[in-house]
């Protein structure tokens, strides 16, 4: 990560990081990955860029935001990823967007039980439409919008017109870049999210592992390509 920030510092990139807490250490000592990211966070502002912290699997969700807001409130340049298949997603954006920062919604890629998540692509799509609603009306979080799905995505440029603040489309690096183009083109804001390092094909083949629905999702995109 923080060759990652050097590299984004020498070039003068208009990047940023994201980062994973169970690579810095969560779950096996909470302290430590909260030193790590505050050294993660330090660098990124000294490199004048911002900090994302993905969302991991539901079990490290409150242990996620809690270091989340504690880094936050002492830096003030970062933000976190929430998770539209989760049922508690609503009440942790209320939370947080207090703490100004950006805020990414994803519908979310870990295997999860009925007990905390929402198990239909209806249902899933439905809660992302209702939560990047209610990312719009905060005037201080920086919403970004990641989303692969024509449906989402047409729905969230409707719900934005006239925002005042600024927002932002994500998507994976190499999965249609025909639409990343055209919405640029509209004038619309969109951040690809690059794997740094030697270690992309582990990367992939962990996404392939975390849900194996996404490997169609690939697949599709190499045949359209």
């Amino acid at each position: 990560y923080l060759a990652c920030l050097g590299e984004i510092s020498s070039k003068g990139l208009d990047a940023n990081i994201a980062v994973k807490l169970t690579q810095l250490g969560m779950g096996l000592d909470d302290s430590v990955a909260a030193q790590h990211l505050d050294t993660i966070a330090a660098a990124a502002s000294e490199a004048s860029t911002t900090v994302t912290i993905d969302m991991e699997e539901s079990a490290h969700t409150s242990t996620t935001l809690a270091l989340y807001e504690a880094a936050q409130k002492k830096h003030g340049n970062l933000g976190v990823a929430v998770q539209a298949y989760l049922m508690r997603t609503a009440d942790d954006i209320d939370r947080i967007s207090a703490l100004g920062g950006h805020i990414r919604l994803c519908k979310g890629a870990y295997m999860e039980s009925a007990d905390v998540a929402f198990q239909t692509a209806e249902e899933v799509n439905a809660s992302f439409d209702r939560l990047s609603d209610q990312l719009m009306g905060y005037a201080d979080v920086l919403p970004a919008i990641a989303s692969h799905d024509d449906g989402r995505i047409n729905r969230v440029i409707r719900a934005a017109s006239g925002r005042p603040g600024d927002w932002e489309f994500q998507m994976l690096y190499g999965i249609r870049r025909d639409r990343q183009v055209e919405l640029v083109g509209l004038g619309l804001k969109m951040r690809i999210y690059v794997p740094y390092g030697e270690a992309w094909y582990p990367y992939l083949t962990r996404r392939m592992a975390e849900r194996p629905a996404n490997l169609m999702f690939f697949a599709r995109a190499l045949v359209g390509r």
